[in-house]
């Protein structure tokens, strides 16, 4: 039997050539040239004045948060309805966690509740995009300007994508983009931080690279990591940006394929098509249980993969999260529509190679699931 996988990413433009020409020439480290070009064409893309890439997206946080200035006590806000990397990279600086619950059609953070979270201890609102449709980004701006925060965009999942027809990843102080496989440009791993301040972008170089002072090499001020990005890895996201907008195109076909033929299935909430200020770009197609279906996403992963077919369950809270939990945070708070979105939502395999058939295999797999779980 076959095996869809929940990703596989497309390949076959020019990553191969510009790959082979990282060998010829020797140029893998990060010392090689199509890392330069690659943080200028994909700062460009997103209308930023800079991009530095690093090894991951988790990284890219780790530099913005650090950049930032984010300091022990320091409060920032952000989803709850996330990946960890987005609070580990301002717990791992001392810095504190507060939570926002989410929306439950477009599965953003609710900006109506960031407000009312707002303290003397306020540092930063961290906004992440989320599942193909991004936060509305206008109303947080004008609150960070009005409280004097400032905001990082965590646009890991949004290549491609626009609010009000300007680049996701150019609002706020700094931005960062994940290229995992599952993205819509992928280097394998990798990552990019993009900002408009040139002291910030500077600031996220020496991050990037162990804090080595300019004057004297293998002296150093301050501890950081090594988060640098490889030659190899930048021919191959050049290959990819290339391409973006036919990637884009190419899933948002995919997500219409897949909405014109489950909508009419009882007990799915499908992703929205679009809002009033961007259309969906469907990173990954996603899809949440109604109560009438009384069984979890685990479940439907259990049931899928037995037809051959892989899933992936939403991000888990981080206020429900053990590793903090048994550091005694977040003990007592409640989100329910994160929280229910946690329980209740996985995505379906979408990746940018996946075909017309494998998708009709997927869909006809979910229907009998449903008929399935409906009979027992």
């Amino acid at each position: 039997m076959e095996f869809i996988p929940v990703n596989e990413p497309l390949l076959n433009g020019n990553e191969k050539k510009y790959l082979c020409e990282c060998i010829d020439t020797g140029w893998i480290s990060s010392e090689g040239p199509f890392v330069k070009e690659f943080e200028q064409k994909m700062s460009e893309t997103v209308h930023r004045n800079y991009g530095i890439a690093v090894s991951n997206g988790t990284a890219a946080l780790e530099v913005a948060v650090q950049a930032l200035g984010i300091d022990a006590g320091d409060e920032v806000i952000m989803p709850t309805f996330t990946i960890i990397s987005c609070a580990m990279a301002v717990t791992k600086v001392g810095g504190i966690p507060v939570f926002v619950d989410s929306d439950p059609f477009t599965w953003n953070m609710k900006v109506d509740e960031i407000e009312k979270k707002i303290t003397s201890r306020t540092k930063a609102i961290l906004l992440v995009h989320l599942y193909g449709l991004p936060v509305e980004v206008d109303e947080i701006l004008l609150l960070a300007k009005k409280y004097h925060l400032k905001v990082i965009e965590d646009a890991a999942e949004m290549h491609g994508q626009t609010h009000n027809g300007k680049p996701c990843g150019s609002f706020g102080d700094i931005s960062i983009f994940s290229f995992y496989p599952n993205k819509h440009i992928t280097t394998g791993e990798g990552g990019m931080v993009v900002t408009d301040d040139e002291e910030l972008a500077e600031r996220c170089r020496s991050l990037r690279n162990l804090c080595f002072r300019k004057d004297i090499r293998y002296i150093h001020d301050e501890i950081s990591d090594n988060y640098r990005f490889t030659n190899l890895q930048a021919a191959v996201g050049l290959a990819q940006l290339e391409r973006l907008d036919e990637f884009v195109e190419r899933k948002r076909a995919m997500g219409r394929y897949y909405t014109e033929r489950l909508c009419e299935i009882k007990g799915l909430r499908l992703p929205i098509e679009h809002t009033d200020y961007a259309n969906n770009i469907y990173w990954v197609y996603g899809m949440v249980l109604e109560s009438e279906i009384q069984v979890d996403n685990r479940i439907i992963q259990k049931l899928l993969a037995e037809k051959g077919i892989g899933t992936r369950t939403f991000f888990w809270c981080m206020h429900e999260q053990p590793v903090y939990r048994n550091m005694g945070l977040f003990k007592n708070e409640k989100y329910p529509n994160a929280e229910y979105l946690a329980r209740k939502g996985f995505y379906i395999p979408s990746g940018l190679a996946l075909t017309k058939e494998q998708m009709d295999k997927v869909i006809l797999g979910i229907k009998d699931m449903i008929v399935q779980i409906s009979n027992n």
